[in-house]
């Protein structure tokens, strides 16, 4: 019964890391585009706030969305190997990104594809952001699941 427990623990952790890891992709990607349309408010500015307030969680859904299946394989490669360097995690959100990029070049759909290299960067920049935010909340204790008691183990 504990195993079982311990198991819906790290499915509830890894949905939570991978929550806070699209929000932090999300806010990354906020702030690059701001400056880089050239919206630079002085501190206290009173639209900036209420402006991230809302395009922060907006975007996380669709950085959430189309990151889901690479994002699951990475995470399911981590959980197995046990994996809990943040460098694998930043390296796994890069790579997250540039299997999105291939897919939307893929799609045929040239409106949806990306071809601004600026914007290339900066997915695959908001990709391995999100991935060392999904190791500091749920990466380090990957593979946890796996490891026997110590002590008082199962009948």
């Amino acid at each position: 019964m504990r195993r079982i427990v311990a198991y819906l623990v790290r499915f509830a952790a890894i949905l939570i890391g991978y929550l806070v890891a699209s929000l932090a992709a999300s806010a990354f990607l906020n702030v690059l585009f701001l400056g880089y349309f050239g919206y630079a408010p002085e501190p206290g500015h009173p639209t900036i706030a209420p402006a991230l307030y809302f395009s922060v969680p907006f975007l996380a859904l669709f950085v959430a969305y189309f990151g889901f299946m690479p994002a699951a394989v990475v995470i399911l490669i981590a959980e197995v190997l046990g994996r809990r360097d943040w460098l694998f995690y930043a390296l796994g959100g890069a790579v997250i990104a540039i299997v999105f990029l291939g897919f939307a070049h893929n799609t045929g759909d040239g409106e949806f594809d990306v071809t601004d290299t600026n914007v290339r960067l900066a997915l695959v920049g908001a990709g391995m952001v999100g991935g060392i935010f999904y190791w500091l909340s749920a990466g380090r204790r990957a593979g946890s699941w796996r490891r026997e008691p110590l002590l008082d183990p199962e009948p």
